[in-house]
């Protein structure tokens, strides 16, 4: 197994790209915030509730090394 594949899932991800939608960028950096002040159980339950999928969410809040990186 290496860094762009998931445990659970056993499968290649694509690599991360930079993100066009500023929307959902913004409700994917809430959601860690909401992980890193609450819990990941938190976290998952917004991002569900705002149709992030669970592709999305298992990788942002689960695997942070595989997260897009912000331009400097």
């Amino acid at each position: 197994m290496d860094a762009t594949t998931l445990p659970s899932q056993q499968r290649p991800l694509a690599p991360p790209q930079q993100r066009h939608d500023e929307r959902c960028s913004e409700i994917v950096d809430k959601g860690i915030a909401v992980q890193n002040c609450f819990s990941t159980l938190c976290a998952i339950e917004y991002l569900k509730s705002n149709n992030v999928g669970p592709d999305v969410i298992e990788r942002v809040l689960l695997h942070p090394n595989l997260r897009r990186k912000v331009p400097q």
